[in-house]
C-alpha cells in the first residue's frame, strides 16, 4: 500500500473528492468547521510537494476538513471557485472564504491554516445552500513578478497603448504561445498539452505567461475575439487554441503552416 493511500485511510478528516455530490455532502456536514480545499493536477510537479504538505496539515489539525480535488477531473467545482491554475488552496469556514493561495507556497499555507484553525468559530446558522464561490475580486494568482514587458504599476495604460503592446508581444517571434505558466511549468492542462504538441512537431516558439499580466490576459480575448487560453499566434495572427491545433495536424494543414515558418 502506498504512503498516500495509507495517509488517506488513516486520516478521518482528509478526503479525496470523487464527485460533485460527495463534495457538497462533506461541505454541508458542519458549517462552522474550517475547510481546506486543495486543487491539484497529476501533471503539475509543484502539486506533488503541496499534496504532502496538505496531508501533513490534515494530520496536525484533525478538527479541520481537508478535501483533495483534482481540478480538471472535477472542473465544475474548480470553476465555481475560479481556480485557473494549480496548485490552488482555498480556505473556508462554512461557506465563507477566509483566504486563497495560488502556487506552491507551503509556508504561507501552513501559517494560514494555523491562524484560522486556532480562532473560535463565530455563531453561524445552518443552511441548505451549496458552498458559495469566492467573490470575483479575490486574486486567483500570486502577484506578478517584476517584468520589463509590463508597464510600471503607477502607469495607467490606455487602450491604444495596450493594443500596441499586445501586437508587439504577438510579433516577438514567428510562433508565440500565450499560455498559463511557462513551457517547463505549465499551469493548466490545455497549456501543457499545447506545449507538448508543439515540441512533438519540432516547432520553435516563444511564450507569454498571461497569469502574470491581467491586462494582456483580458485584452487578448478582445483583440483576437477568442475567450480562452492558450492562444497560438503564428506570424502575428491568431492561429487558434488546442482544438484547432490538433485538428490542423490531423488534416495536414499544420504541415503546410510549418513549411512556411
Amino acid at each position: 500500500m502506498s504512503e498516500t493511500t495509507t495517509t488517506t485511510a488513516t486520516t478521518n478528516n482528509y478526503h479525496e473528492v470523487k464527485t460533485v455530490e460527495g463534495f457538497k455532502k462533506l461541505m454541508e456536514e458542519d458549517l462552522q468547521r474550517i475547510s481546506l480545499l486543495s486543487f491539484w493536477a497529476p501533471w503539475a510537479e509543484p502539486c506533488k510537494q503541496m499534496n504532502q504538505v496538505v496531508q501533513e496539515l490534515a494530520r496536525k489539525h484533525p478538527g479541520i476538513l481537508v478535501l483533495s480535488i483534482e481540478a480538471e477531473e472535477l472542473s465544475d467545482i474548480a470553476e465555481s471557485f475560479e481556480v485557473e491554475a494549480v496548485p490552488t488552496m482555498v480556505l473556508l469556514r462554512g461557506h465563507t472564504l477566509l483566504t486563497r493561495i495560488a502556487g506552491a507556497d507551503a509556508a504561507k499555507l501552513t501559517a494560514a491554516v494555523e491562524q484560522h484553525a486556532k480562532r473560535p468559530p463565530p455563531a453561524l446558522s445552518k443552511t441548505d445552500k451549496p458552498p458559495a464561490a469566492p467573490s470575483a475580486d479575490v486574486p486567483v494568482v500570486d502577484a506578478p513578478k517584476k517584468d520589463d514587458r509590463q508597464p510600471p504599476a503607477a502607469t495607467k495604460e490606455s487602450d491604444e497603448e495596450l493594443n500596441a503592446r499586445m501586437h508587439k508581444l504577438m510579433n516577438q517571434s514567428k510562433v508565440v504561445l500565450f499560455m498559463k505558466g511557462n513551457p517547463d511549468e505549465p499551469r493548466c492542462g490545455f497549456s501543457r498539452k499545447t506545449v507538448a504538441i508543439l515540441r512533438e512537431q519540432q516547432v520553435e516558439f516563444t511564450h507569454f505567461d498571461i497569469l502574470k499580466d491581467e491586462a494582456v490576459r483580458q485584452g487578448m480575448k478582445k483583440l483576437n475575439d477568442w475567450p480562452t487560453f492558450p492562444q497560438l499566434i503564428i506570424d502575428g495572427e491568431l492561429f487558434g487554441g488546442l482544438d484547432i491545433l490538433r485538428e490542423s495536424i490531423e488534416t495536414g494543414e499544420f504541415a503546410e503552416v510549418k513549411a512556411g515558418l
